[in-house]
């Protein structure tokens, strides 16, 4: 193993390691708000994709190009799945909590045999774009353009996050988040912020789908392998954290790049997982949670 090597590793990881923040900072963000974990996320993800893919065969323009549409659209999806399902959820009577897993669960359920149903069980790929197919060679490290772009988009999301967190809607996503009830007596539609919320959160993932249609196959089991990543990555930066997720999507990168150097590229998610293990054993509020 050269120096070189190494850093041709690292580097790889980092880079995938800021779009998996990308990927889960939208499920952080809906649980800090609301205390709901989304376990339609990773189907959110596979929706931008095929919308992506979509788009791009419709109109011939690249992924970059039709991301604003994509993202809106998820903005829609994520804003509509509070109204129809999450707000009545969360009213039930009798175990709450179980019934919002079971209700996101059962989305994610419905909206991958749906995929399934409509588009086969076939992968598909968008075979031209801008950035496929090319790296930048800086010194002999060999870097994608599409990771280096997902990585720049994920960098200027997380700052977009905190310029966001400073206006009024920041702030009144701050005070839902810190008392529910209290927010609705200065005049605050908690009903209206948890909307806005999930739609931030999914069109943050839908973002990463943009990002990921560009390089990585499209089929209906795509949200289920980033969505499981991406639970790892909160419940390692600690849920409800944003900076947590921007953490804790590095550090996952560069574990999952690191054994796949010591292990078959195949057995990679390994390292991931024996991460999730000694975060729940050793800190199971994570790195940044208060839980």
């Amino acid at each position: 193993m050269t120096a070189q090597a190494l850093i041709q590793v690292l580097a790889s990881g980092l880079l995938m390691g800021l779009i998996y923040a990308l990927i889960a900072v939208g499920l952080s963000l809906i649980f800090g708000l609301m205390d709901v974990v989304n376990f339609a996320h990773g189907e959110f993800l596979m929706i931008a994709m095929y919308a992506t893919f979509g788009l791009v065969l419709a109109t011939t323009l690249d992924p970059i190009v039709v991301a604003p549409f994509v993202v809106g659209l998820l903005f829609c999806v994520g804003a509509f799945v509070y109204v129809a399902v999450v707000r009545h959820a969360m009213r039930a009577k009798a175990n709450a909590g179980m019934v919002q897993i079971f209700s996101t669960f059962g989305l994610a359920i419905l909206i991958q045999g749906a995929a399934q149903y409509l588009f086969t069980p076939d992968y598909r790929s968008i075979k031209t774009s801008w950035l496929g197919g090319h790296t930048l060679d800086v010194a002999g490290i060999f870097l994608p353009w599409p990771q280096i772009y997902g990585g720049l988009i994920s960098i200027a999301a997380f700052a977009a996050l905190s310029l966001i967190s400073r206006t009024d809607f920041g702030k009144a996503l701050e005070a839902t988040r810190e008392d529910q009830g209290a927010v609705a007596l200065v005049g605050i539609d908690r009903n209206k912020v948890f909307a806005i919320g999930w739609g931030l959160g999914a069109a943050l993932v839908g973002l990463a789908g943009t990002v990921l249609a560009i390089f990585y196959y499209i089929h209906p089991q795509v949200g289920a392998t980033f969505g499981t990543i991406a639970y790892v990555t909160v419940a390692l930066g600690g849920f409800g954290s944003v900076f947590g997720a921007l953490v804790a999507g590095i550090i996952v990168g560069l574990v999952e790049a690191i054994t796949a150097l010591i292990l078959p590229p195949t057995m990679k998610a390994v390292g991931i997982y024996a991460l999730y293990l000694a975060v729940v054993f050793f800190r199971p509020s994570g790195l940044f949670g208060k839980l």
